[in-house]
């Protein structure tokens, strides 16, 4: 059987942490920022963890 490809593109967007848990950027942080509070902004800066209900997901297209 061949080698599986992981999907390019989601392995762009995740990254593992050290304990095996998927980061994830948060969205609405690309374009059309001034009419955004600087305080929402900064709080988009953070990453945050994929949610437990996408997680079978996300690992799948990793090939974790």
């Amino acid at each position: 059987m061949p080698k599986l490809k992981t999907n390019s593109g989601a392995k762009k967007r995740f990254a593992l942490t050290g304990t095996g848990k998927v980061k994830r950027k948060k969205a609405y942080k690309r374009h059309i920022l001034t009419k955004k509070a600087t305080k929402r902004k900064r709080h988009l800066n953070h990453d945050s963890v994929v949610s437990s209900a996408d997680i079978n997901r996300i690992e799948r297209l990793l090939l974790i």
